[in-house]
């Protein structure tokens, strides 16, 4: 696992994430702001072992 820490888009607060490197590919998930408990949409891109892409939103569609 690799913790990545990234802003919410709902409250602005600083959060980490755990992501799985071990599966190859691409992966989308939903998390829930630590924080303020809003549902975030995750993607992100492992490639032998480490992150090719990384984005994410809110489920209204902020992207960051």
């Amino acid at each position: 696992m690799f913790e990545k820490f990234i802003e919410c888009p709902y409250c602005r607060q600083k959060i980490s994430l755990l992501l799985d490197l071990g599966v190859s590919g691409n992966t989308q998930i939903i998390d829930d702001c630590e924080v303020c408990c809003r549902p975030i949409e995750i993607n992100y891109t492992v490639e032998n072992g480490e992150i090719e892409s990384f984005f994410y939103s809110s489920i209204e569609g902020n992207e960051f």
